[in-house]
Parts: structure tokens; sequence; C-alpha cells
């Protein structure tokens, strides 16, 4: 039929060529002989599948029955096979194995077991070092850096005794260079500077090869049973604490009480003891006193220290003993030191410089004539020959 028709014209269909019918892409069905084909494929597989049973049949033959093995529980037979065996404690359990391969009752024990062993051993392979020794195991949750006692790590623990040290030093400048008025005055404002300055004291004592008061201790128990002792200037009054068990009486006096040992005082100022100086002209070695030894370890500080020595003449008795322990780098003349305390009242009996830290002074009381307040005042400015003490910084 004609695509359109006009009166008198006529267009005959275009045939369709068997060209493009061939270039069709459209994919054809098996014709036929393809089917024909895959039949004799199939049935080729099948000879190929009895040929490689009877191979195998014949090479048993060969080989003969084999033994059967114990089964330990464990499945060897197709699917739905059952096993059973006996318990220690609960009659027969069954062990079943389904067509996927899972396993029930004991065999999975096993395999728990076998799991946590092989864990066990990753573990260790981990555990060890390259040349095969163990890794050492720390405490979980505790920090290798950390003091147990006070809970400060290294560096706070560090940062800590600087302070603590700078302190020391700064209380120790101020203790001797200026009057002890003014240091009763500091520490009656912050009793802790107290503390704190024996604190830092004790610590430098460590450092050196021997304590004088550790010294006096040892030599003062050989004295007679109920000799009274005064030590001013005592600090925490270890010489007390150390005589006291031998039957030996020590007053202990610095400018904090501890309400025990120690009585508060201003031991350059006023020692609260009897005891009397000459009121004349004549040589006396005054009355009243009580006290048989008197001991100044380390303990000549502020600007008016050779008050200190007034008042240990004051209340001890008639050639009664003064013992003296100070740092060695403080005495800028050691003859000077010995005259001052001599002009007070005093024969100086020995002197031991051996130790590299402090010396040793032993003077005995002797008799004197009364001065007058000026005469003491030109005797009591000689605190120079001893510098303020100097700590090194921890």
């Amino acid at each position: 039929m004609a695509l359109f028709e006009v009166p008198g014209w006529s267009v005959p269909t275009a045939p369709v060529s068997k060209l493009a019918q061939s270039t069709s892409k459209k994919r054809k069905r098996p014709v036929a002989q393809d089917a024909d084909k895959m039949q004799s494929v199939e049935v080729n597989l099948d000879k190929l599948m009895q040929k490689l049973a009877s191979v195998g049949k014949h090479q048993e033959d060969k080989q003969g029955p084999k033994k059967k093995k114990k089964n330990h529980g464990k499945t060897t037979g197709g699917p739905d096979t059952k096993v059973e065996h006996a318990t220690s404690n609960k009659g027969k359990e069954k062990v079943s194995s389904s067509p996927g391969g899972s396993i029930k009752g004991s065999a999975v024990k096993q395999t728990v077991k076998g799991e946590s062993g092989l864990r066990k051993k990753i573990k260790q392979k981990k555990s060890l070092k390259p040349d095969g020794g163990k890794f050492e195991q720390q405490p979980q949750n505790v920090s290798p850096t950390t003091d147990e006692v006070s809970g400060l790590t290294s560096l706070q623990k560090g940062m800590k005794e600087s302070l603590d040290g700078a302190r020391f030093r700064w209380i120790n400048e101020l203790l001797y260079k200026s009057d002890s008025s003014e240091a009763v005055r500091m520490m009656k404002e912050d009793p802790a500077v107290f503390h704190d300055y024996h604190s830092g004291f004790r610590h430098q004592v460590q450092s050196w090869p021997s304590n004088p008061v550790s010294h006096y201790i040892s030599q003062l128990s050989s004295y007679p049973q109920n000799t009274i002792i005064a030590d001013l200037g005592c600090g925490d009054a270890t010489l007390a604490r150390g005589l006291h068990p031998k039957k030996l009486k020590v007053l202990s006096f610095d400018l904090i009480s501890d309400g025990a040992y120690i009585v508060a005082a201003d031991i350059c100022s006023h020692v609260p003891l009897p005891g009397s100086e000459p009121s004349s002209s004549l040589m006396s070695e005054g009355e009243a006193q009580v006290v048989d030894v008197v001991v100044c370890a380390l303990s000549l500080m502020g600007t008016n220290w050779p008050v200190c020595i007034r008042e240990a003449w004051r209340v001890l008795k008639p050639g009664g003993e003064l013992k003296i322990a100070e740092v060695a780098s403080r005495f800028t003349d050691v003859d000077e030191f010995v005259s001052l305390i001599s002009s007070i009242g005093f024969k100086m009996k020995t002197k031991d410089d051996h130790n590299s830290h402090f010396t040793l002074f032993e003077f005995k009381k002797v008799a004197r004539t009364s001065r007058t307040d000026k005469e003491w005042l030109k005797v009591m400015s000689n605190g120079g020959v001893l510098k303020p003490c100097e700590y090194k910084r921890r």
C-alpha cells in the first residue's frame, strides 16, 4: 500500500533488504541443532563420572580393607549421624552433627578450650621481647613517676623542694641580718615560719659529715645524773629528747614553744632562769644560778647575738661550762671571736676545728666586775666577728 495517494500519482512500498535482517543485534535462541549438542555433552559427562567411580573402586580393592579408627567424641559419618559416650557424673550425653557441620556437647567444649589456648599463646607472643625475654608488667592505674606517700610526681616533688629551699634561705637571711626582736615579731605573726625554718635546717644538716647536736648528746651522756643543762636556741629540742632518758635535766629555749619540751623565749634578750650579775666593782660570779652547762649549738643568730652569751654567764653556776658550736664559714677571725666571749666573763678551755663544717668551743665561767650600760653597748657592738650563715641551694 502506498504511503499516501495523490490523484494521478502512486508510490510503491520499499522492499526490506536482506542486509538489514542479518545485522540485527537481538540474541537468537538456540536452534534444534544446539539442543542436540547439549544432550550429547550430558551423556558424555555421565559416562566420565561412571568411569571415575569404577577406577576408585578398583584402587580400594588393591589396598585392602582399612582399619577402623576409634571415635573419641568426633563425628566422621554423613549427615544426621549420632555418637554416644559416657560422662563422669551425668549418664550418657549425645553428640550430633548437622549437615552444616556444627558440633554439640563435648566437641563444643573442646573447640572453646582450643580457642582459649590459642589466645594464651597469642598473649605470650605479644609479651615477649625481640630477644626472647619477657616484658615486665607494671601495675595498672599507677603512674611509675608518682610518689606513693606524698601523691606527687617526680617533677612536682622537685619543684616543691626548690620552693621549700628558697623559703628556708629567705627566713635564714632575715634571722641572721635582723635584730632578735624582729624575729620574735615574725614568728608571732606566722608560727609556721618556725616550723619551716627548722625543717629546712634539718635537710641541710643531713649533708654534713656529723651533727653538733649529736656530738653533744654523746658527750653529755657521761655527765653525772641530775646535771642541769640549758639549751639556748634548741630548735626542735633534739638535745633534750636525747638526754632525758639518761636522767639529765635539759631546759630548752627558743622563739616558739611546742607545749612540751620548749619554753618560748628570746634568748638574745632575756632567758627566764634565775641568776644575777655583779652589782659592784668587785670581782664576782653572781648568785642564785641553777644551771651547770649552757649549750649554744648553731644558735648565735641575729645582729644582737652577744646578748645571748651575756645571759649564759648570768644563769650559769660559778665555774659552769659554756659549749658553742658554729658553722666554720661564719668566722671572720676566730681569735676575735674568742676575745669577745672572754670579755663577757669566760675562759676558753678547748677548741676543735677538725670538722669541715663547724667549729666546737668550750669555755668556763669566770668572775668579773660590773659594767655600765655604755660599756656593755660597746661590747655588744662587736657581733660582726660572726658573719650571717649562708646555706647552699638544695
